[in-house]
């Protein structure tokens, strides 16, 4: 089942996507009613609960299909880390990587939806995207075995983690995160697909779907990936992120940047001449088998507010100071 949320006269609706055709559902149904209900449950809700005539998809305006109460955002593609960590001048990644899958939190404020415009967000110069996949919690959880946590990601869906590399240059050093470099926009969509119509992907108990973007129509020549290639599978994922936390209905939890699904990569190979970064205008396009596309269109944003350099002289008052030791 394909569940999208649609503006339906001003109003957010849940709606069943049957292929170019959107049926509504009646208000009393939430995304998180259809993720946390077993395939047969989730048609007898849809059944009981159409509302109004079917629509016809491209007369319908898709919203993000869900607003996530938290945003974690993994790195599972090798590709895409050793791409990154050239452009870094870096020889290998941390054994860190290797021993669990990382993830950052990011800003579920930012999150739109298909054919959403991105602006550049302010003082940018490479802006960049990313082709994710990401899962969507179902049911809620805590403590979870890799095999438990199937039965709690309700559905999968595209996700555009887009990223200003020249104001995340600067700060990721410093160990805080990409800071303003991936504050400004999330993309969902363009809805959400149940874990039983995916299935006829899985390999070797991995979802093995094919991934690869589009600038301006034109598919990027590394040709894609596919999300079998992922060091963690979404069910360790899961099991990872719910340690000592629950995981609600709604959460996302992102693949990371996939093989060649990023500008980055090219620039770590060439340069920004060669493959120029996006612009306003430019159309992102991003693809999954047994999930569909999702496009937004990048506009021109603002100038960035110029802030004064930090007081230094004025707040360091302690300048010889021993770290605390804790007597346990």
């Amino acid at each position: 089942m394909k569940i999208a949320r649609i503006d339906l006269g001003g109003t957010a609706r849940v709606a069943v996507v049957e292929r170019d055709h959107v049926q509504p559902l009646t208000s009393a149904v939430s995304m998180t009613d259809l993720l946390a209900a077993s395939p047969s449950e989730a048609r007898n809700l849809v059944v009981r609960n159409a509302d109004g005539p079917v629509l016809p998809l491209s007369e319908v305006r898709l919203l993000a299909p869900v607003d996530p109460p938290t945003l974690r955002d993994f790195l599972t593609f090798e590709e895409h880390l050793e791409g990154s960590l050239k452009l870094l001048g870096a020889d290998a990644p941390l054994p860190v990587w290797y021993e669990m899958p990382l993830f950052y939190f990011s800003n579920t404020n930012a999150v739109v939806g298909p054919d959403a415009t991105v602006a550049v967000p302010p003082g940018c110069e490479l802006l960049d995207f990313e082709l994710e996949l990401a899962v969507v919690i179902g049911k809620p959880g805590r403590d979870l075995t890799p095999e438990r946590a199937r039965d709690h990601i309700g559905g999968y869906t595209l996700f555009n983690d887009w990223s200003a590399r020249d104001l995340m240059a600067p700060v990721v050093p410093f160990g805080m995160g990409p800071v303003k470099g991936k504050d400004f926009a999330n993309s969902i969509g363009p809805w959400i697909v149940t874990p039983d119509e995916l299935e006829p992907y899985r390999r070797d108990d991995r979802l093995a779907l094919e991934l690869h973007a589009k600038l301006n129509g034109v598919p990027l020549p590394a040709g894609g990936d596919n999300s079998a290639n992922m060091a963690w599978s979404f069910e360790e994922m899961v099991s990872f992120a719910s340690r000592g936390t629950e995981l609600r209905p709604g959460d996302v939890l992102a693949s990371g940047t996939c093989g060649g699904g990023c500008l980055l990569e090219y620039w770590a190979h060439t340069s920004a001449d060669d493959v120029p970064p996006l612009r306003p205008g430019d159309v992102v396009t991003l693809v999954a088998d047994g999930i569909g596309a999702m496009s937004n269109t990048v506009v021109a944003g603002v100038d960035a507010t110029p802030l004064p350099r930090a007081r230094v002289g004025r707040t360091r008052r302690h300048r010889d100071w021993t770290p605390v030791r804790s007597n346990r």
